[in-house]
């Protein structure tokens, strides 16, 4: 029996993106449905919290589309609110680095949606560092991955250091 392409959020659980982000939580639709070009996830950010670090992606082009609440979308040096019905694109690249915050007393909810190229470096430009995914995107499954990891900037070396 194939996975059905029609899911409800009702129906997929609502976790925390992580541990130590018990404030962001997330509903995995393209899973859910089966999907694999395109992601999507529902998320609901707590009052006051921030979604991800501020960062942009290499390969990667996201889109956001607010289901309820309000929230300030920090795109380079500029600022913009955001309500219920506004739609977010957010190309790959520097010049779309970006965070979300919910500026309001209630639950900010959205969906993000992302292109899902395997390979992807995603930046952070406030903290110098730097992702890399393999074999997954972000937001990908992480099973899938043969590369993942996070490094400072300033840790680089050499092409050829411990080369032969």
């Amino acid at each position: 029996m194939s996975v059905s392409p029609v899911v409800s959020l009702d129906a997929i659980p609502l976790v925390p993106v992580a541990a130590q982000r018990p404030q962001l939580q997330r509903r995995a639709l393209t899973r859910s449905a089966g999907g694999q070009a395109l992601g999507c996830s529902a998320y609901v950010l707590a009052p006051g919290e921030m979604s991800w670090p501020f960062h942009y992606h290499a390969a990667n082009e996201e889109a956001l589309f607010i289901l309820a609440g309000e929230g300030e979308l920090r795109l380079g040096d500029d600022r913009w609110p955001l309500r219920a019905r506004d739609y977010v694109a957010l190309p790959a690249g520097p010049a779309h680095a970006h965070q979300l915050c919910n500026t309001g007393t209630l639950p900010l909810e959205y969906l993000c949606m992302s292109t899902m190229v395997p390979v992807d470096v995603t930046v952070y430009p406030d903290s110098d560092k730097l992702a890399v995914f393999a074999g997954s995107a972000p937001g990908g499954h992480a099973g899938a991955r043969f590369m993942a990891g996070n490094w400072r900037r300033r840790d680089a070396v050499d092409y050829w250091e411990d080369e032969a």
